[in-house]
């Protein structure tokens, strides 16, 4: 009989109700300011909050406070419901000076998408200076920094070592034909090679995009240059056929839990951190808070490349400091000193770590948390891309993807008619 690991609660994105705002004082009294305040002892921050025991950014931003006797509140918010807190809020003239926002295009909250409606405040040279290479114009709008990123986050299948174990499997696959042979080893054990959340689309077009990678970015990494200019589409790319086709064929294989289509993300907490599932495409971040929850020894890997590919990885800023275009001069000089503070090399790892993810600056292959080093090599060869999805044009795009994938999972979709509905989304 398979064993499972006894876990604690631990919900990937979802609290019931937005928590209170958490005052971090530096031996003083007092509150935090709206953004429209003209107060200038300390600022106001947003942020996305998983669950109970993700305090990174509480951490780092308590830190900078005592550090600099400044009062910092800081406001999360539930993960499913920030992007809209934050577009209602920012549109609303009421949001936090600070929040963390997406790069890109692609999300309701991402970078380029709120600059160019004039809600964000330009940030320093500095900031500039933090955006990794290529990566500019996910960040930038005529010339000018929106966002400086958190961390660079690798995202892959998170795996658990200990299940797989328990399974038979001695290694992770180092082909998809290998993991197609050892989803059918680990259903005779009782367990699915992969837990996916299928009844959300934010996790569904994760999946997909972490088998792109292989299939479309590693030949091609402008690939999505290549679709701005009209020269490629979705329906044309062997390469998203492949991806696509990929998933049907997983779930046919039966790679998936029992009742995928249906899958939630307190699925994918419970099969990848409980043992009953052998992994999970999240973020890597994720490997640090389901292991410490759970026990479970679990590692980032890179999908398996089909015949004729090499291993690549999905790695990205996917977060980023943004400030409020209505915080007042004095409290943007006081943000700008602390975005200083935190990309420092000691600051960005010691955020890094506490995140879970790679240092934005100063990172090193033999300081990767244990986690990454099954990726270290493709990390110090630049074998990866970033998500894909935050340079397509809009959100419709990615809720294409992420719905098609649901309707491949139920029959109700063809890999065909998930293509041409992302490139009528692309528009």
């Amino acid at each position: 009989m398979p064993q499972h690991r006894s876990l604690r609660p631990l919900r990937l994105p979802l609290l019931a109700a937005p928590l209170a705002g958490v005052l971090l004082l530096a031996g003083c009294s007092g509150s935090g300011d709206s953004g429209s305040g003209d107060s200038a002892d300390g600022f106001t921050v947003m942020v996305a909050q998983a669950n109970d025991d993700d305090q990174s950014y509480a951490k780092v931003l308590e830190a900078y406070g005592q550090e600099k006797g400044l009062n910092i509140e800081v406001i999360p918010y539930p993960s499913d419901g920030y992007n809209t807190q934050v577009t209602t809020q920012l549109q609303a003239g009421n949001a936090a000076d600070v929040m963390i926002l997406a790069p890109g295009t692609g999300q309701p909250i991402s970078i380029v998408n709120l600059a160019q409606a004039g809600l964000l405040a330009p940030l320093a040279d500095s900031s500039t200076g933090v955006i990794p290479a290529n990566a500019e114009n996910q960040y930038q709008v005529d010339g000018k920094t929106y966002g400086q990123p958190t961390a660079l986050v690798p995202v892959g299948l998170v795996y658990n070592n200990d299940a797989a174990a328990e399974a038979g499997l001695s290694e992770y696959p180092e082909t998809y034909e290998q993991l197609l042979s050892d989803c059918k080893t680990v259903r005779d054990a009782g367990k699915s090679f992969t837990v996916l959340a299928g009844g959300i689309p934010f996790n569904t077009g994760l999946m997909a995009q972490l088998i792109s990678a292989t299939r479309v970015y590693e030949a091609e990494p402008d690939w999505n240059q290549q679709r701005a200019d009209g020269t490629v589409t979705f329906a044309d790319s062997e390469g998203w056929k492949e991806t696509l086709q990929d998933l049907v064929d997983m779930n046919a294989g039966g790679c998936f839990q029992d009742g995928v289509a249906g899958g939630t993300f307190d699925n994918i907490t419970a099969g990848l951190g409980g043992g009953t599932s052998l992994s999970a495409a999240v973020p890597g971040s994720a490997a640090s808070s389901i292991g410490q929850a759970s026990g479970a020894t679990l590692t980032v890997q890179s999908f398996p490349p089909a015949s004729g590919q090499k291993p690549f990885l999905l790695a990205s800023a996917n977060y980023a400091w943004a400030v409020n275009a209505k915080a007042d001069d004095a409290k943007k000089k006081l943000i700008q000193d602390f975005l200083d503070w935190v990309a420092t090399p000691e600051q960005a790892k010691s955020f890094a770590d506490s995140f879970g993810a790679v240092p934005i600056a100063g990172a090193t292959t033999d300081g990767l948390l244990p986690q990454y080093t099954t990726v270290g090599s493709l990390l110090e060869a630049n074998a990866y891309t970033g998500l894909p999805n935050a340079a397509w044009p809009n959100a419709a795009v990615y809720d294409a993807l992420g719905t098609g994938v649901q309707g491949l999972l139920t029959g109700q979709k063809t890999v065909d008619q998930v293509l041409a509905d992302m490139d009528s989304a692309w528009g």
